[in-house]
């Protein structure tokens, strides 16, 4: 009796699943190509990185500020500080060069 249910089911859900393929759907990643979708994941990889170098160098800032005389902490500030400095022209040259690989590919990777 249950079997009977259950195939009766599916034959009258069988026009409604059939139905499905016409139903239009909405792209969630705003890209029509994968180079594009390339582009768009990198310069979020780059925003997050920027990101992390911020905060990275308002901590460096704080261990140098609250140093309180201690030559350890002080020059584990300035140490934070400057790496991060060297990260952000890392960060920023590889936007460069990104931005430059793809323009000479012809990928449009505006967001």
């Amino acid at each position: 009796m249950w079997l009977r249910k259950i195939i009766l089911s599916i034959l009258c859900l069988a026009p409604s699943i059939a139905k499905a393929e016409s139903i239009p759907l909405p792209n969630p990643l705003r890209a029509q190509s994968i180079p594009e979708l390339s582009g768009q994941m990198i310069k979020g990889l780059l925003g997050v990185s920027g990101a992390i170098a911020l905060f990275m160098m308002v901590w460096g800032g704080i261990t140098w500020m609250t140093s309180n005389g201690s030559a350890e902490r002080l020059k584990k500030g300035k140490d934070t500080i400057l790496w991060t400095i060297l990260g952000i022209v890392i960060i920023f040259l590889s936007y460069v060069i990104i931005n430059f690989l793809f323009t000479v590919i012809g990928t449009d990777t505006e967001a």
